[in-house]
């Protein structure tokens, strides 16, 4: 087993990592003025975003669910890994060789267990795709061909074709120094009496990747009759990379126009994610052998921003001289059965999602791939385009079935409707489909009212308002005592502990924080983490725990002595926030992420969100971006900061000795502490004449 990675390769690792581009690999972040960008956080289910990011300080925090940290920790929470792995992950991606301790490197393979997953898995589709210009896979060739797709598209979509033999591509991966256990462990082989096989043999196949492009299972056709399996479609088993139910197929290839566009098309099938991109909508993604559920909805609605008017969210579509420009995803069901069970599964999802969805069903019940090659790329296009609400498209639909020209459909229409009508969480939208569903049928309203509220009441229906302000903790997150025993209860979920923690906090009554002096302290602490070079060191060196009243600040201004004080001008940035992090320990470091990506009234040192931070100093010369070069204004305002310090720690002194001297009798000491008390209103103004000085200066 190899010893600990070095420290610095650790800290080149660190250098070279850039937050912003693998942050927002899956999440679309907006700037936010002083180089902060925003986002709907990844790790808890948010509707606006509370997720912040600082690249030029290598920090994230989630100001809804409390998680925070470095690119390291990003990654940690992000891969579910621990930090070793989350360095080796990292090292592998900016090809930086890592060294351990006791001079010992990897006994048998280069990068952690799960990039040794995803080289097998980059390894078996090289495999595929050669195998696809094969004599034997001419069935594959001809499904593609069939479905007008050519050579270089099935090129671009990665399509291949797994042989038809025991064990090819076992053989073929162990011929490349992959093991079993870890072709067992990446969903390619299975192990049987006799050994391990193949898991994929005689289909067409395709790779899912993720956002980021890297393969984490893959989709396979069935081709031949004498197939053992007989599913049509199978897909790489839940591994340690590949969970069905937040792989969305294309999302490399879509990512870019979703956020770009802020829509996205929800298809059945991998040919039909082709068939859309060829026919320009390149938006189009799809689920992997499962319903789309409300990951695959958290997954979208991080890439989908949300439209606002100032504090009020807006639901629904919006135009804009006939243009959509709000946020939309359209979903292309069948008409079919199992198209409408599709749809009814959908209904499942939060209201917020739900008022942006839309249901497009061809003619025929054609899907998107058989559309293109019986009308062409534009009917394709007209599809996406004339999409319907899904609310109206299950409604619409249940109430087809019956023939309302007679008293026995009508009511039969009612009682079809009705539950579907109640599962509509935003009261806002549910009197609108009941008097529509009314009108339609042609019955009372009361009588759908009735029928509308007693499905309401058995189903358990929780009422929500789509345009009530948003709180900062998400609802389903804040019933706390109440739910805990689901999914290991509140205390083994990091981020729900953290949320009742800080809903807690919150809450009470018995202590509020909103004065100068807590203000004072809070920004000063900002600021001496986000821009230390900003901080006159002389004066800062003056400073006693006489200087901060807020307990949480007094202890981080200890844990800034105990991290050695303000650091050197070449130190990283990143480095200065770590160390400051393990001085400060486990109950200081969400203080310190939430401080670092904290706004400061300052101007903004970005370059229009380009450059991901401001001017920084050179750095240790290893790469490092070092730490931020404060301007004037910075520089004014931290001195600002510190003199207000300075001049309340003179004050607290001052008001003290004079308590004493009230106490004390005429005579010599009496004397002597009138002098003091001189000294130290002298002082006091000294101090402002000179930091103020120099800060006009």
């Amino acid at each position: 087993m190899a010893g600990m990675i070095l420290k610095e390769d650790v800290e080149k690792v660190r250098a070279s990592a850039d937050l912003y581009d693998i942050v927002s690999a899956t999440v679309t972040l907006k700037p936010s003025g002083s180089g902060t960008y925003v986002g709907l956080c990844p790790f808890h289910d948010e509707k606006t975003p509370s997720f912040s990011v600082r690249p030029s300080l290598g920090v994230w925090h989630c100001f809804g669910c409390g998680l925070g940290g470095d690119v390291f920790g990003y990654v940690e929470h992000q891969e579910n890994i621990d930090f070793r792995e989350a360095v080796e992950l990292l090292a592998d991606r900016y090809h930086i060789d890592l060294r351990y301790e006791e001079g010992s490197a990897r006994s048998e393979h280069t990068g952690s267990k799960r990039s040794r997953l995803l080289e097998a898995n980059e390894e078996a589709q090289r495999f595929f795709t050669a195998q696809i210009v094969s004599k034997e896979a001419l069935a594959a060739r001809k499904l593609l061909g069939g479905r007008n797709f050519s050579q270089a598209e099935c090129e671009r979509f990665g399509c291949g074709y797994a042989p038809q033999g025991w064990d090819n591509l076992v053989r073929h991966l162990s011929g490349k120094g992959f093991t079993q256990q870890e072709m067992l462990d990446a969903g390619l082989a299975r192990q049987g009496q006799r050994g391990i096989y193949d898991y994929f043999r005689g289909r067409a196949t395709w790779p899912i990747r993720d956002s980021t492009g890297r393969t984490l299972g893959f989709g396979a056709r069935k081709l031949y009759d004498d197939d053992s399996i007989g599913a049509k479609y199978i897909n790489t088993p839940d591994t340690q990379l590949y969970r069905k139910t937040q792989a969305l197929y294309g999302i490399d290839l879509a990512k870019k126009a979703i956020v770009a566009k802020r829509q996205a098309v929800i298809v059945e099938g991998y040919t039909d994610v082709m068939a859309c991109h060829m026919a320009g909508i390149d938006m189009a993604v799809a689920t992997c052998g499962t319903a789309f559920g409300a990951e695959h909805a958290k997954i979208v609605r991080r890439l989908i921003s949300d439209d606002s008017l100032g504090a009020v969210q807006l639901i629904g579509p919006l135009k804009v001289e006939g243009q959509p420009l709000s946020s939309r995803i359209v979903f292309t069901f069948d008409g079919d059965a199992a198209g409408q069970k599709a749809a009814l599964h959908a209904f499942s999802l939060d209201s917020a999602f739900l008022s942006q969805t839309f249901v497009a069903v061809a003619d025929g019940n054609l899907d998107p791939c058989d559309l293109r090659i019986q009308q062409g790329d534009e009917a394709v296009r007209s599809l996406i385009a004339g999409a319907k609400p899904l609310y109206d498209f299950v409604i619409d639909t249940a109430i087809g079935r019956f023939d309302t020209a007679f008293t026995t459909g009508q009511m039969g229409a009612v009682k079809a409707v009705a539950p579907l009508i109640a599962q509509i969480r935003d009261r806002s939208l549910l009197d609108i489909y009941t008097r529509k569903a009314t009108r339609r049928i042609g019955v009372e309203l009361d009588l759908m009212r009735r029928e509308v509220s007693t499905a309401r009441r058995q189903q358990h229906i929780r009422d929500e308002d789509a345009y009530a302000p948003r709180r900062r903790f998400p609802q389903g997150e804040r019933q706390g005592y109440g739910e805990r025993d689901r999914d290991g209860g509140v205390y083994e979920n990091p981020a729900r502990r953290k949320t009742l923690e800080r809903r807690d906090m919150n809450e009470q009554t018995y202590y509020r924080i909103d004065d100068a002096v807590f203000i004072c302290e809070q920004q000063f602490m900002a600021m001496l983490i986000q821009m230390p070079l900003a901080v006159d060191r002389e004066w800062f060196t003056r400073l006693t725990l006489n200087n901060f009243m807020t307990p949480v600040f007094r202890s981080l201004f200890q844990a800034v002595s105990a991290a050695g004080g303000l650091p050197d001008e070449n130190t990283p940035q990143g480095l200065w926030l770590h160390a400051l992090s393990k001085a400060g320990g486990p109950m200081l470091e969400q203080v310190i992420n939430e401080l670092a990506v904290m706004p400061l009234p300052l101007p903004s040192s970005d370059n229009g969100g380009q450059d991901h931070g401001g001017a920084t100093a050179a750095g240790d010369g290893t790469g490092a971006p070092g730490l931020h070069r404060p301007s004037a204004p910075e520089s004014q305002y931290a001195a600002q900061l510190l003199v207000r310090l300075h001049d309340i720690g003179f004050m607290r002194r001052i008001g003290a000795a004079r308590r004493r001297m009230a106490q004390l009798p005429d005579g010599a000491e009496k004397i002597d502490l009138l002098g003091e008390i001189t000294k130290l209103e002298t002082a006091r103004k000294d101090l402002q004449d000179q930091v103020y000085g120099n800060a006009a200066a």
